[in-house]
């Protein structure tokens, strides 16, 4: 080292802080040059017939990145989320850019019933990106319902669930016989049962298990139920596929009966958490300075979810088939459960225990994982 190094003086915070804030504009800069290099993959893999996905490709490269992070002495577990991260933006924008999409394919005209609602714009922005011609209808539009229905090959209905049938009775005399009519209610027998009586059209039944305001398609699951038509079908699933989702055949009645526990027992027992927490008057704030990540995780999804519209929520609950089932059944877990800890009785608290840990199985372990995953997020964020 010279004299002249050993004699500097040590930089100040301010100082450090500018370096800092350079290297991360740099690694934007960086960021940006990778995804134009993404897009290059993305016209190539169209052009060729190439699937978005490459599973190998991504292990070998969250496996290098992890080994380099070792060598250079950096955190190896945040370095692969960061690139775990990196790679479903690429994919995102890899679908975006139609890399599943063959040069041959023609666009559809699509309309969307509905299209201004929350749903409803993320489908026209699906298929928008998808390079489908969009017909937008809603309460606030001159299209009217039955004239989009005229002019389009897919009419998408996503309206609220009170009003799903009535628009589909609408709207469904007015499709030609080789179009498709959808639908995207969070309950499946009584739209797909409407769609087939008042429609010659084919007919698919969709459902996004995710809310309008996820920041990625990627991964994102949604169910499809045969109704009439498989070429129309398969058109969904692959225009779906393409974008990025992930896709889940299903009857209309196993729909129902998952949707009874996937969303009708989830949202009840949060509804319930949350009463609860306000009849008890305990406000978060003094909560807070003694939670665990465990509660704050709870604490977040309740706030999350009575920060949305009852309007939703309750229809959902409401109109599923197997709700009266699934309310009785909580009813009489938490009665039973109140008992065995009023009467102190941990024998019997120890059982239930392990009736419910057997019914989780081999689920259990990557529960674990999974959830310390979950909670080292939200203390990184805390």
């Amino acid at each position: 080292m010279s004299s002249e190094a050993a004699s500097a003086p040590p930089r100040t915070l301010s100082v450090l802080r500018a370096m800092i804030d350079a290297l991360d504009r740099d690694l934007m800069q960086i960021l940006a040059r990778r995804m134009a290099l993404v897009a290059e993959v993305a016209a190539y893999k169209r052009a060729h017939g190439i699937r978005i996905r490459d599973a190998q490709r991504e292990h070998d490269v969250l496996r290098d990145r992890h080994e380099r992070a070792l060598e250079l002495g950096l955190p190896a577990g945040e370095i692969e989320s960061i690139f775990r991260v990196l790679l479903r933006s690429s994919r995102d924008h890899q679908a975006a850019l139609r890399a599943e999409i063959p040069l041959s394919e023609a666009p559809r005209t699509v309309a969307v019933i509905g299209g201004h609602g929350k749903i409803g714009r993320l489908f026209v922005r699906l298929f928008g990106d998808l390079g489908h011609q969009l017909l937008v209808v809603d309460t606030d539009t001159t299209l009217r319902a039955a004239e989009a229905a005229t002019a389009a090959d897919v009419v998408v209905v996503s309206v609220p669930i009170e009003h799903t049938v009535s628009v589909i009775q609408e709207v469904g005399p007015h499709l030609n016989g080789d179009a498709l009519l959808m639908d995207v209610t969070s309950i499946k027998a009584e739209p797909m049962a409407a769609m087939l009586a008042h429609t010659a059209a084919s007919v698919v039944g969709t459902h996004p298990m995710f809310g309008p305001s996820v920041h990625t398609l990627q991964g994102q699951r949604v169910v499809l139920c045969r109704g009439r038509g498989d070429a129309w079908f398969d058109w969904v699933q692959h225009t779906f596929t393409a974008r990025g989702l992930v896709t889940t055949e299903a009857t209309p009645e196993q729909h129902d009966r998952a949707m009874a526990i996937v969303q009708v027992l989830t949202h009840f027992q949060t509804q319930v958490l949350g009463l609860t927490l306000a009849r008890l008057g305990v406000p978060p704030s003094e909560t807070m300075p003694f939670t665990s990540p465990a509660y704050l995780l709870e604490l977040y999804v309740a706030a999350r979810h009575f920060a949305q519209d009852p309007a939703l929520y309750g229809p959902i609950e409401m109109r599923n088939p197997r709700t009266g089932d699934v309310t009785a059944a909580f009813g009489a877990a938490t009665q039973e459960l109140a008992a065995v800890i009023a009467n102190a009785d941990q024998a019997a608290f120890a059982s239930l225990f392990h009736e419910v840990r057997e019914f989780f199985g081999d689920f259990t372990a990557e529960a674990l994982v999974q959830s310390s995953f979950l909670i080292d997020r939200i203390v990184e964020r805390s």
